[in-house]
């Protein structure tokens, strides 16, 4: 293990070289994060693109959206998201946010984030900041303190959400809510008692954690043909996909739980691109529990596939596009300190690495400038070593 000023300069230098990579293509604002003091599972430098900045010819699609604007948002609402991880903007495509988050915190940790912000700001919690009349509303003689608080930073959450124009919430959770020595830890939107996010498109797209891909490992890195186990006490949310996402795909979603690995990833990165290809408007939050490692995933999956279509970060070649969401979506949202993020890296690399598999057959929509993400990917297994029975096409 590093000693932990050797960890510093080597983090600095993988966010100046990511700086780097997203100003080639991009005009973007940093919100700083130095110390962790914004949220200590994220990057020290957050990255916000504003408007792509290579073609002065081209239709350029800019954000609405001012970070000043976004950082008071940002820092009024984390408290609704498990572990501090707020609703995050890292991928702008065609002047849409695709974002990433934790879910929902339980009352739990509201609690005890709300009570130690109370003592340590001297009896006074300003966290929320003067607006901080809640998103809905409700009778107040009804409502009790738990249901007060909800109110209070969910109703920030939302608003957070709506300033980046979200308008679709893809819940990759196989709970409803995370339970823990039977305490529920964390929820989520799509059980909201009070219905906060009603507004939002909902999708419940259950896929398996971590834990599972000890699995993948055990069957020497071989995707195919490995299911999830769905008859699991804990997994009670089911897959709810609304009717106009799933008639155009010709997937039969009813067969959900016996896909494989390689089925799973392929039909829910096929569903993601197509939400964010039908809304001209309308941005795409991607959550799992705590963010790091379903939601990266998907998130670097879709960065690279849209690099692949020439649609983001054109600018980049294979080896830097990798660079990019490997060591921003991956690493930079990582844990706070060397030690934690090495933890979870080894944690989840057999997740990184199945993911990368399981996109076997799997092809840009559109002419690439580097040959389709097949070939990136070929790249990719030949780097780090992939194995399986299938060669990636």
């Amino acid at each position: 293990l590093l000693p932990w000023c050797f960890y510093v300069v080597q983090v600095e230098t993988i966010e100046s070289r990511c700086l780097e990579l997203f100003g080639r293509d991009y005009k973007y604002s940093v919100i700083h994060n130095t110390n962790g003091e914004v949220c200590g599972h994220y990057p020290r430098q957050i990255v916000f693109l504003e408007y792509e900045c290579t073609d002065p010819h081209k239709d350029r699609f800019e954000s609405t959206v001012q970070t000043s604007k976004l950082q008071d948002l940002v820092n009024r609402s984390k408290m609704a998201r498990c572990r501090g991880r707020f609703v995050c903007p890292v991928i702008l495509y065609n002047g849409k946010h695709i974002c990433r988050s934790s879910t929902l915190a339980g009352w739990g940790e509201l609690y005890g984030r709300t009570g130690y912000n109370y003592i340590f700001s001297g009896g006074a919690d300003d966290t929320w900041g003067a607006e901080s009349e809640p998103e809905v509303p409700e009778d107040d003689s009804a409502r009790n303190g738990d249901s007060q608080l909800f109110d209070k930073v969910r109703g920030l959450d939302i608003k957070l959400l709506r300033y980046l124009s979200v308008r679709y919430i893809c819940d990759l959770m196989v709970e409803n809510k995370k339970v823990k020595f039977g305490l529920n830890v964390t929820s989520s939107e799509k059980v909201d008692k009070a219905q906060r996010y009603a507004d939002f498109t909902l999708l419940s797209v259950p896929y398996p954690g971590c834990e599972f891909f000890k699995d993948y490992k055990d069957r020497d890195y071989t995707a195919e043909g490995l299911v999830f186990n769905w008859n699991q006490d804990f997994v009670d949310a089911p897959l709810t996909i609304p009717a106009s996402f799933t008639k155009n795909l010709n997937i039969d979603w009813s067969e959900y739980q016996s896909w494989d690995l390689v089925q799973q990833t392929q039909n829910y990165l096929k569903l993601l691109l197509h939400i964010i290809n039908s809304d001209d408007e309308s941005g795409l939050l991607v959550h799992c529990i705590s963010g790091w490692d379903r939601t990266p995933l998907f998130v670097s999956m879709l960065r690279l596939s849209l690099w692949a279509d020439g649609a983001v970060h054109a600018s980049l070649g294979p080896a830097e596009i990798l660079y990019l969401t490997i060591a921003y979506d991956w690493f930079l949202f990582g844990c706070s300190s060397g030690s934690e993020r090495q933890a979870r890296l080894e944690a989840v690399r057999e997740v990184f690495l199945a993911a990368y598999s399981s996109t076997v057959g799997l092809k840009s929509s559109a002419p690439s400038p580097s040959g389709a993400i097949s070939g990136l990917l070929e790249q990719f297994a030949r780097g780090v070593g992939l194995r399986g029975t299938n060669s990636i096409v």
